[in-house]
């Protein structure tokens, strides 16, 4: 129960309760927005970084999409603890997503490529420039879909285990990933080129697919593991710190596979259960 105070003279002050818990509200839902903001500056530094054109700047480019990537997994994750979901902070985080994993690494993925290649000038290098810039155009148009998809759709039927479609953070990690690995030095080589436009395309139709990938959502940090799952966890902690280059680049490629895979399982267990004993 609450009351109101009277001081002295006799005049009765407000309750102040309520406007605490206000203002206590206020700053909740400030939280998981300012991880919003951070992926959003990530992205804008990704764009930045690649514009100036060096090997070291491609990197740097890289290490900012992947930073944009952790803290795009914290957002949601602080607003569902905090219970302080809400309509605005879905769509301000799609769009911020939209230049951290759309915008930015097409840019990078384009003037790593492509762009870079010594020769790009040349009049014979005109259609490869133009593929390349349509291919990026491409990517960022998979990614938008696929966070529009998202926000109608949501998760997978049957629970939160499972995405529709590569997430667009994963796609864009590939690209990251594949940049720090060789750090930031750009591509030389217009085989390697076609390749690596192959590569981006095939991104993109990951995003916009209906493939499931797991989501490890329904992961419970808070239940206990068997030490094994702690020791486990720490050394894949060291080898990303220590072995960062390596160990990115087969994390995100294998969850990239991790779709196309699971679909060839579904497909061959469907036919196995539809044929006749």
């Amino acid at each position: 129960m609450e009351f109101n105070h009277i001081d002295p003279v006799g005049h009765e002050e407000e309750p102040r309760r309520p406007f605490r818990n206000h203002r206590l509200r206020r700053g909740v839902y400030i939280l998981p927005s300012a991880f919003t903001v951070a992926n959003l500056l990530c992205g804008y530094y990704a764009v930045l970084a690649t514009l100036d054109g060096r090997a070291v700047d491609f990197n740097n480019a890289a290490g900012a999409i992947g930073f944009a990537y952790l803290f795009d997994s914290m957002d949601g994750r602080v607003a569902r603890a905090m219970g302080t979901e809400s309509a605005f902070g879905r769509e301000f985080d799609s769009l911020a997503d939209v230049v951290s994993f759309g915008i930015a690494p097409a840019f990078l993925a384009y003037a790593w490529g492509v762009h870079a290649i010594p020769s790009a000038g040349a009049p014979e290098m005109f259609h490869l420039t133009q593929l390349g810039w349509l291919i990026g155009f491409l990517f960022v148009a998979c990614c938008t879909w696929r966070l529009a998809r998202f926000n109608i759709q949501g998760m997978a039927p049957g629970g939160n285990r499972y995405f529709v479609g590569m997430p667009a953070p994963a796609a864009a990690g590939v690209i990251a990933a594949t940049v720090y690995f060789f750090h930031g030095t750009p591509i030389q080589d217009v085989r390697v080129t076609l390749l690596w436009l192959v590569l981006v395309a095939l991104l993109g139709v990951l995003m916009s697919s209906t493939m499931r990938y797991y989501s490890f959502k329904d992961v419970q940090w808070t239940r206990r593991y068997p030490s094994l799952a702690v020791v486990m966890l720490a050394l894949l902690v060291g080898a990303v710190v220590f072995f960062s280059h390596v160990v990115l680049i087969w994390i995100a490629g294998i969850y990239a596979l991790l779709g196309p895979v699971m679909q060839l399982v579904r497909v061959v267990r469907h036919r196995m259960a539809s044929r006749p004993a």
